[in-house]
């Protein structure tokens, strides 16, 4: 479920931000963009995927009776 959230936002991030921190060492850059990713993935994709499991799996709960 972790991945649906993480994929796109390193792809988007990578193509927002890829020209701008090409100059950094492979390191500095991965600080950079997982300092920027978790956050977005924590606070903004996980709840929402968490709530449209619930409603998925009580929708297939509800019809299984």
């Amino acid at each position: 479920m972790i991945w649906i959230a993480v994929l796109p936002t390193l792809v988007l991030l990578q193509l927002l931000l890829g020209a701008a921190i090409s100059g950094l060492a492979p390191v500095l850059r991965m600080v950079v963009m997982v300092t920027i990713a978790v956050p977005i993935v924590v606070y903004g994709f996980m709840p929402v995927l968490h709530r449209l499991r619930v409603a998925l799996l009580a929708r297939i709960g509800g019809q299984a009776r």
